[in-house]
């Protein structure tokens, strides 16, 4: 099944990148994105798009220059993820055929980022957001809009987020972190599927 997961590879490592990847992909989470203040971030990220294909997407996040699109244009990246709502940006995924999820708090940034070709939105922080205020934004956003939850997200919430109206959800530090092994990260990763499959499956 389809899972509208993301794994966030914060301070992945290019030595470690693939190893880490197979197991996720693997768990069933074929979205991976490595975050552009990772060490290595263009040199991981062109591993992993020499190695996995499609229905695997790469992405790169914390992409907040134009520059950096147009550098990871070449490369030939799925999707580009960004922490903050810039249209300069988003124009740019979006010229270079890429899909776009920049970060939004208020309903201001999010009719901007769909404004300038968004894809989907990354809500971010999350936890500053609260179910709440999700459920008053979905009803006054477009209802097909892919609607990204990120900072804050766990298997514990799943649940009550898509009963507020999430989409999908962004896994970092959740799922890796800075020197964890490959197995402990299949570990993680198969929980963080098992808990979202039955909260999507309850919902």
């Amino acid at each position: 099944m389809s899972r509208n997961l993301i794994a966030i590879l914060r301070g992945i490592e290019p030595k470690e990148v693939l190893d880490i990847a197979d197991v996720i992909v693997k768990a069933g989470i074929t979205q991976v994105e490595v975050p552009l203040n990772s060490p290595g971030a263009f040199e991981s990220i062109k591993l992993l798009l020499n190695e996995f294909t499609s229905p695997v997407q790469i992405g790169a996040g914390t992409v907040t220059q134009v520059a950096q699109v147009e550098t990871l244009a070449a490369l030939g990246v799925d999707l580009i993820v960004s922490p903050n709502c810039d249209p300069a940006v988003i124009m740019a995924t979006k010229r270079a055929g890429i899909l776009s999820f920049p970060g939004v708090i208020t309903p201001s940034e999010c009719f901007s980022a769909l404004n300038c070709g968004a894809d989907g939105l990354k809500f971010f922080p999350a936890s500053l957001i609260g179910q709440e205020n999700l459920i008053a934004l979905r009803a006054v956003l477009p209802a097909d809009v892919p609607l990204y939850l990120v900072g804050g997200v766990s298997p514990k919430n799943f649940a009550s987020w898509f009963e507020a109206g999430a989409y999908g959800f962004g896994i970092g530090s959740g799922l890796y972190k800075s020197g964890d092994s490959a197995s402990l990260v299949g570990q993680k990763a198969e929980s963080i599927v098992l808990s979202y499959d039955q909260a999507k499956n309850n919902k």
